[in-house]
């Protein structure tokens, strides 16, 4: 593989931080795309899912922009919440190297006169989703006019939620000449038709298009009590994170509840939480204070935690698309995984497409044991306080350790949004914090806390 430094244009700060985020060598997909999108060039890839997408454009995006201008020039659309925030978190690290570039993210669940107030400021990257993108546009929040490359992101995503028609008239309010990339995992017949309506001459790109084989260890287990062979399957795996997939939100809720009732460490994610609640729910799974994430497909995209060890449909997706998409959160970057599918006996026609690419599981080898907990030594410590606040990492961790004694073993990953801070801590410690943060402060300024349920 190709090395970052290997492209001239890159300049040398970039490639520092770069190398700080331990990205030296390039991916497949960031290899071929890279020099092209530098160059001009319309670009239409496929890419598996953890395959390095974002920075395969987010690079250049981030390079391009004249910060000088307080007018958006790139605009990235994404089917959800989650993605957007993943890709704004990407492209906020590659720009550490250029002050003042400034990235927006516009999606639901947010006041949209907040956000029309931040547009009005301006910014340089704007990333949001389809839906959103389009109430701007009907109120006259949202000018397109100075954008000079339009980025969709997921777009087979995008056209399975029915976003063809939003797609099509946000690119119409954008000028020519501009730059268009489509990125996606796979190639339905609608992104040829998409492709054909908004780029011109693309560099076809196809790299990394199926799961590396071996990497992701993929059984299936027919069952007539799923809930009795999940609990049996987690005592069997004891895997240290897991993320379970339900069809409906209600099935979600009542499968985390059910679980909660066990003594398992388990949160949900489904599209009736609010935004704050649902970063909060990827935040904690990815500390480890929730070593289980039970989700609708709304987590199929855009989540991006590296260390997922297995996966389990509990239900199984409607199509072979969502169920690639869903495995694919496991076995990423260089890790392997494994990936469990339950089926009833009505349901082997429906599972066709998984069979046939699987192994079939044998329970009763699994035992029948099922003393094992999934509970965490952590908990989630949060503060109302955040980037916008001017609060820091160091300035917590340097709080936590001199003035409130707490051992750095005992701090875990630390997360800071626009306007809260989310702490991992040993369970041992947290109420000690709790209770300390009443009276010290931090940066001379006192942040209410609390604990995350």
């Amino acid at each position: 593989m190709a090395h970052f430094n290997t492209i001239t244009q890159i300049p040398l700060s970039l490639l520092k931080i770069l190398d700080t985020l331990h990205f030296t060598q390039m991916t497949k997909i960031q290899e071929e795309s890279i020099p092209a999108i530098l160059d001009g060039r319309d670009v239409l890839a496929q890419s598996k899912t953890g395959s390095g997408k974002t920075v395969a454009f987010g690079l250049p995006a981030v390079m391009r922009t004249d910060v000088t201008s307080n007018r958006p020039q790139t605009l990235i659309i994404t089917p959800t919440r989650e993605l957007a925030e993943q890709v704004a978190s990407e492209l906020r690290k590659l720009a550490a190297y250029k002050a003042n570039l400034k990235i927006l993210t516009l999606y639901g669940g947010v006041p949209l006169r907040a956000q029309a107030d931040s547009l009005e400021k301006g910014a340089h990257i704007l990333i949001g989703t389809p839906g959103r993108l389009k109430d701007h546009l009907g109120k006259n929040t949202l000018e397109l006019n100075s954008i000079k490359c339009l980025i969709l992101d997921e777009a087979d995503k995008m056209l399975d939620m029915g976003f063809y028609d939003e797609i099509v008239d946000i690119a119409s309010n954008i000028p020519a000449p501009r730059q268009t990339l489509l990125f996606s995992a796979t190639f339905p017949s609608k992104i040829e038709d998409l492709s054909k309506k908004l780029l011109i001459d693309p560099l076809s790109i196809k790299v990394d298009t199926q799961q590396d084989a071996g990497k992701i260890d993929e059984i299936v287990y027919e069952t007539s009590d799923k809930f009795h062979t999940l609990i049996t399957l987690i005592n069997a795996f004891k895997p240290a994170s897991l993320l379970i997939f339900c069809n409906t939100k209600a099935d979600v809720v009542a499968l985390a509840d059910r679980l909660h009732g066990l003594g398992h460490s388990v949160i949900d994610l489904q599209g009736d939480l609010d935004q704050r609640a649902r970063n909060e729910a990827v935040i904690a799974f990815s500390n480890g204070s929730k070593r289980i994430l039970v989700a609708t497909d709304v987590a199929s995209r855009g989540l991006d935690i590296k260390e997922i060890e297995l996966v389990i449909n509990y239900d199984l997706p409607f199509d072979k698309e969502a169920y690639t998409h869903r495995i694919g959160r496991t076995g990423r970057a260089d890790a392997s995984g494994i990936a469990l599918s339950l089926y009833t006996s009505k349901e082997h026609s429906k599972c066709d497409y998984i069979t046939s690419r699987t192994r079939k599981g044998e329970l009763k080898k699994l035992g029948d044991n099922h003393a094992y907990k999934m509970v965490s030594e952590w908990d989630t410590l949060c503060l109302n306080g955040g980037k916008k606040s001017k609060l820091r990492k160091g300035d917590i961790l340097g709080t936590l350790c001199k003035e409130i004694g707490i051992h750095a073993d005992d701090i875990g990953r630390i997360d800071i949004t626009d306007n809260n801070a989310y702490i991992a801590l040993n369970h041992k410690v947290v109420k000690k914090v709790h209770n300390a943060l009443k009276s010290v402060k931090i940066k001379k300024r006192k942040y209410l806390s609390w604990i995350l349920n």
